[in-house]
This record gives structure tokens, C-alpha cells and sequence, in this order.
């Protein structure tokens, strides 16, 4: 794709996804005529219709026919959530427009920018969200194409028409990162995921290894300490590890709460850093180690300790990323998008943390047949520690349902005596029927039981 080139019109296929939406609001803020095409409405698409794009929810190639896009100035842009037999898509590959993939547009909007990509199984879309609002907090600022709503900004996206530089949350869904080639990048993890695209742990594993390996000359790599040995990158590339309660390259420790309140201490030896007692804004455990390397990456880019500290702690958080919508003496409700095994046992453990004497229910909608049929064992695993353990019907996405896969493998193994398979669409209904319930209730899954969490704390408000 020519970045150089004008699209006047950019046509979004699943214009609702969070990547999606944000590459929307971008080229209607270049002045394109933007609009699109999702399943259903969302609060997203809502938003972006009241910011002057159109966004229709019927899969409609006659309608495009009669539009008549112009051929030599149209974009199309689609998500791979889509299926590849969906009748737009079809009608615009026959009608010979241009049509790419997300990752392509994405890369081809950044490519002439300084580049500032997270990447990582999780942690990404936190560091990312962090790292833009330090950044944007002080006098470097930054643009940001985030894979979450920040809540200090109630968007995805952050223009900035001075910055060079931009924050990318780099997805390795599809190799999607592989169209990014960073200035500064960050890795947080590399559990595997996504074997229905890469095979294998090590082919996953491979796809992060070419990633690190596009770091542009003299640019600079932070990676979490101990997800790879020395990695290989080009020439010049200095690279720094991070971690939490442990030495590294740039290392946090003596975290502590005050009040509901969060500190900790950060080093980064090389240049001469010891901050004490930085507090951040979203009082979560695993945030620190996010923090830490987005302190490490706005550090590097001239962001001074008054900065930081302020920025750091008017951080608010992402939407759906351990978001509490409920806490009080009686109820407490915590929404968090963690899918993968690894993300459940952090997002667990943060709240047996900030709630040590509470019994937890956690609500869990498995996200995509093949991840369930890989990680079922895992999830049973990490789930029976919660005190009931509540599941919903996988959600598929892009799938096709596969034989014997459903989220009864998940629940056959739990340990935890209080466990039940409830349909998405009766769980508001049971719930309000039980005489007692958990103080404490965490949603957890990357699908659509955040339909079903605005109902679910009204339902607990009316039982406070």
C-alpha cells in the first residue's frame, strides 16, 4: 500500500474491532471519507458514528454496487475476523479495488514515523496504553494506535501533529506484526497462543523472533526478563531486560499499598535512576511490571522523573482491562479481557490481593474453538482457584465450531466444587435468583460477555 497515496474514501470490513476503529478514526482525521461495515452494534461503532462515520450492520454487497466507490481512490480495509466468504468482501475483490488486511494498512500508515511497538502474548495493550500516556503527558508526546479505550483519553487513538514518534500495540494474531519495523520495541511475554496460525510453541516463538529481528538498526529492544536467551537483532541494537521483584537492566521493587493506593520503587542502573515511592494510578500488582518497561522506553526518550511521576499517577487505565465498574461494602464487580491461561492467573491473583478475606465468582466466556482444545487443562487449572467458578459457552469469532470441543472440557476438570455452564443469555436471570453471592464477581473473556457486565452490575446495585 502507497502511503504516499490519498484515499478518498476508506471503507472498514469489521470497522468495529479496537484495531479497526482506531485506523477508522485516523483516516477520517486525514480527511477521508470514511464508513464501514461490522455484525452488530457496539458501544465502539456507536462512538464512531457520533463522531460523522457511517457504520452499517447488514452484509450488503447491492448497497456498495449503488454507492459506486471510486476505484482508483478507495481503500479497503478488512480485520481477518471476518470470513473470507462474507459477500462485501467478496464484491469488492471481484470489483478489482484495493484490498488489504489491517496489519498492512497499519503499517503503511507508521512506516515513515519513529516507531514505538509493544508486543506480547499479554501485557501488550497495558504497557502500550501506559507508555502513550507517558508520553503524552509530558513535553515529548506522542501519537498512539491503542488496542484498548483508554480511559483518560475515552478513545483508541491519539494524534499528535508535532511527535515524531508512535506507540503501536504490535499483535502477533496473524503475524500482524510482522508489517512493523520499531524504533524502540517491547516484548512482555511470549507464552504460546494462536497455534491455529503458527502450529507449534516454537513457531510461535518464531514469529516474536523475526519480530525483535526488525528492530531498525541502532534502535533499541526491552524485553521482559527471561521469556528469551540473547536475542538476535541487527546491527547496533542495544537491548535491555526488565522485571518485577527481581534485578534486571530496569527492575521495580519494594511494591507496597497505602490506602488502596499503590507504590514502588524503580532502578535503572545504566542511567544513574533510584525513584522512590512512584505511585500508579490503577493499584494492580502485575501493572507494576507493565510500568516498568514503559518507564524504561519514556526514560530513554527524554521523559523526566517530574513527568513520569505525574503521568503515572493519573494513569486510569483501559477499558476491559481489570476494570472495576462495582466496590463497595457489599458488592464488588471487576471486568477483565483476559483469555489466555496465563492472563486468568494474573488477573486472579490481583484480586485475591486487593480483596485477601473475600470469596471470588468468576464469570468465564472461553474465546475461539482452537484455544479452548489447547489450553483446556490450563484453564481448569488456573480457574480452581477461584471460590465458584461460573462458565458461558465458548465464543467462536472467526471459527467454525470443531467435534467435542465446548466449554465443558474446561469445566470437567475444575476442581472447585462451585462450578456451572450457564448460557450467556439466562446468567443475569440465574444470578438475581440466588439468595447468596459472592461479595466479589470477576468477569473474564475476550468476547461478547461484555455485553452482559452493564446488565450485571445494574442487577448487583439493585441487591447492594
Amino acid at each position: 500500500m502507497n502511503k504516499d497515496k490519498f484515499y478518498s474514501h476508506v471503507y472498514f470490513i469489521g470497522i468495529g474491532g479496537i484495531g479497526m476503529s482506531a485506523l477508522a478514526r485516523y483516516f477520517h482525521a486525514k480527511g477521508s471519507l470514511v464508513e464501514g461495515y461490522d455484525l452488530t452494534p457496539s458501544p465502539l461503532t456507536e462512538a464512531l458514528q457520533s463522531e460523522g462515520i457511517s457504520v452499517h450492520y447488514t452484509d450488503d454487497p447491492g448497497y456498495l454496487a449503488r454507492c459506486a466507490f471510486p476505484l482508483a481512490t478507495t481503500l479497503v480495509v478488512y480485520t481477518p475476523a471476518v470470513p473470507d466468504h462474507l459477500g462485501e468482501l467478496q464484491y469488492f475483490r471481484h470489483e478489482g479495488y484495493r484490498v488489504v488486511k489491517r496489519s498492512e494498512a497499519l503499517g503503511a500508515a507508521v512506516q515513515d514515523d519513529l516507531l514505538l511497538a509493544v508486543a506480547g502474548t499479554h501485557g501488550k495493550t497495558t504497557t502500550s496504553s501506559l507508555l502513550a500516556h507517558l508520553l503524552h503527558h509530558s513535553r515529548v508526546k506522542t501519537n498512539a494506535f491503542l488496542g484498548g479505550i483508554s480511559a483518560n483519553y475515552q478513545s483508541n487513538l491519539l494524534l499528535d501533529s508535532v511527535s515524531p514518534y508512535v506507540v503501536v500495540e504490535a499483535d502477533e494474531y496473524d503475524r500482524s506484526f510482522l508489517h512493523l519495523y520499531p524504533h524502540i520495541a517491547i516484548v512482555t511475554s511470549m507464552d504460546p497462543d494462536h497455534l491455529d496460525i503458527y502450529g507449534t510453541p516454537e513457531g510461535y516463538r518464531e514469529g516474536f523472533a523475526q519480530f525483535i529481528r526488525q528492530v531498525k538498526p541502532g534502535g533499541t529492544l526491552i524485553y521482559k526478563k527471561g521469556i528469551t536467551s540473547t536475542p538476535e537483532t541487527q546491527e547496533e541494537v542495544k537491548c535491555y531486560t526488565y522485571a518485577m521483584g527481581e534485578t534486571a537492566d530496569s527492575y521495580s521493587d519494594n511494591i507496597h499499598f497505602d490506602e488502596g493506593r499503590l507504590f514502588f520503587d524503580w532502578h535503572f542502573p545504566e542511567r544513574g535512576i533510584e525513584f522512590k515511592n512512584l505511585e500508579l494510578g490503577v493499584p494492580i500488582t502485575i501493572n507494576v511490571e507493565n510500568a516498568t518497561a514503559a518507564l524504561t522506553a519514556a526514560c530513554l526518550l527524554g521523559v523526566s522523573e517530574t513527568e513520569l511521576r505525574s503521568a503515572l499517577a493519573s494513569f486510569r487505565g483501559i477499558h476491559r482491562r481489570f476494570e472495576r465498574l462495582l466496590d463497595t461494602p457489599n458488592r464488588v464487580l471487576i471486568d477483565d479481557y483476559a483469555h489466555h491461561p496465563e492472563e486468568l492467573r494474573a488477573s486472579i491473583a490481583s484480586v485475591r490481593a486487593l480483596y485477601p478475606h473475600d470469596k471470588i465468582t468468576g464469570i468465564f466466556q472461553p474465546h475461539l474453538y482452537s484455544r479452548t482444545q489447547d489450553f483446556y487443562p490450563e484453564f481448569a487449572e488456573v480457574l480452581s482457584e477461584l471460590d465458584e467458578v461460573i462458565l458461558l459457552p465458548i465464543y467462536p469469532a472467526r471459527e467454525e465450531p470443531i467435534p467435542g470441543v465446548s466449554s465443558s472440557l474446561i469445566l470437567d476438570k475444575v476442581s472447585t466444587a462451585e462450578k456451572s455452564l450457564i448460557p450467556r443469555e439466562e446468567l443475569i436471570e440465574r444470578l438475581r435468583e440466588r439468595e447468596n453471592l459472592n461479595r466479589v464477581i470477576l468477569t473474564l473473556g475476550a468476547g461478547n460477555i461484555d455485553r452482559i457486565v452493564a446488565p450485571l452490575r445494574d442487577m448487583l446495585l439493585e441487591r447492594n
